[in-house]
């Protein structure tokens, strides 16, 4: 129940409505699919969406414990293990973008419900990922300065392409850290090597600067008046000219 209530904060209302009833949309979506075609093959959808959840419920806890520690303080264990789950579970966010790699021409009638299916869950994990990522974001910038947060919102781009990149070629989990420590291990170190392809570095990159281009946007827009401020600020008594 702490979880929820923090999760539903007055001030954090309105996005997570929007973002439970959009998830719960997008979940029927995939379920209305199965029972039309008969056909499962893009049920890993609602485990996938669940997925990208979990990192805002990360950054939520740990944004919580950072406004409970009084200024100045050094941040402890429990701040630091939520940021690092955040940054863990991140990647699965965006991830769902990759899964467009599903679809098939095989059975052109339901090609293009599959594309909208896949790309509302993907629009919905982006979503989910940089609303986690603002409120981590906000964190480093409060605590740091602004230039070392989106150094941060950066490397964070960089990470996560990584991430997905261990995922998607190489088809690993975000819990192999543990279970699977040893193969991650020959994974990174074989890209580190330079054994990956080439084209699998051009991913990287690219999908890095897709992640990094599509924050700021959503930042952006974040950051523009609203009619409130608009209307105030148009019934503002001009100075008088002498």
């Amino acid at each position: 129940m702490s979880i929820l209530k923090s999760l539903f904060r007055r001030e954090t209302l309105a996005p997570m409505a929007a973002l439970t009833f959009a998830s719960a949309v997008s979940v029927a979506n995939v379920l209305a699919r199965v029972l039309f075609t008969g056909n499962i093959r893009y049920s890993f959808l609602v485990w996938n969406l669940f997925l990208a959840w979990l990192p805002l419920v990360f950054a939520i806890l740990a944004r919580n414990i950072y406004r409970a520690t009084p200024a100045g303080d050094r941040l402890g264990w429990p701040f630091l293990g939520l940021s690092a789950a955040w940054l863990l579970f991140f990647p699965n966010a965006p991830y769902i973008c990759t899964d467009l790699v599903h679809l098939t021409t095989r059975f052109f009638g339901h090609f293009w419900v599959d594309l909208t299916v896949i790309l509302s869950c993907a629009f919905i994990g982006l979503i989910l990922g940089f609303v986690s990522l603002y409120l981590m974001h906000s964190v480093v910038t409060q605590r740091y300065g602004r230039l070392s947060g989106w150094l941060f919102v950066a490397g964070v781009a960089g990470l996560s392409s990584f991430g997905i990149y261990l995922g998607r070629f190489l088809r690993f989990n975000s819990w192999d850290v543990v279970a699977q420590p040893g193969k991650l291990y020959q994974g990174i170190s074989a890209f580190a090597t330079g054994q990956s392809h080439p084209h699998q570095l051009a991913f990287l990159v690219l999908f890095a600067t897709f992640l990094f281009l599509a924050y700021l946007m959503l930042y952006a827009l974040t950051h523009l008046p609203t009619a409130a401020q608009l209307s105030l600020a148009s019934h503002e008594p001009k100075p008088v000219e002498a």
